[in-house]
């Protein structure tokens, strides 16, 4: 991406849980120069204990929390920033969302794997609120991005190095035709 589309729009790394939406999102983040928001840090404490006890959150529980994300990448880019933030954005409603948040300066780098792969990943995760048996529900409410303006997808079936190296090739390639 050029100088100018980084400081001008935002990205968001986006997937289920296990994706590995924050250890890449921080890759991206480093590769551009710019800073990282992780945006389980940012959901209310409300949908965290929800999540911890293996509820599955609604889109009413959902909503203050793009809000968050979106107030995020505002400030970010009214700083005249860039900024990467990791959250699941799993409907295309919530994208919206989100892209109106960011006023349309807003890409998606959308994070796929296999269920089985995300099962794995899950299982070896360690000091994470979100349980592996909130996997399936995540899957049922994705909305995959096909078609989507903004979006690149990078499958997960690699080391966090080339899955990164592989979305920012995405991403520069998409900042010459946008």
């Amino acid at each position: 991406m050029t100088e100018d589309s980084r400081t001008l729009h935002a990205i968001i790394v986006m997937g289920v849980s296990g994706s590995g939406k924050s250890s890449i999102g921080e890759k991206i983040a480093a590769g551009l120069g710019l800073p990282f928001a992780e945006g389980d840090a940012l959901h209310p404490a409300s949908n965290v204990e929800k999540m911890s006890k293996g509820i599955p959150l609604t889109d009413e529980d959902r909503m203050p929390w793009l809000d968050r994300i979106g107030e995020t990448m505002k400030a970010s880019l009214a700083r005249g920033e860039g900024i990467v933030v990791s959250c699941s954005a799993l409907k295309r409603i919530y994208r919206d969302r989100l892209r109106a948040a960011a006023g349309g300066n807003l890409y998606f780098v959308y994070l796929e794997g296999s269920r089985a792969l995300l099962t794995e990943r899950m299982a070896h995760r360690k000091g994470h609120f979100m349980p592996a048996s909130l996997l399936e529900s995540q899957l049922q409410t994705l909305e995959v991005p096909t078609g989507e303006k903004g979006v690149v997808t990078v499958g997960i079936d690699d080391t966090v190095e080339a899955i990164a190296a592989q979305a920012l090739k995405a991403l520069a390639a998409l900042a010459v035709t946008d």
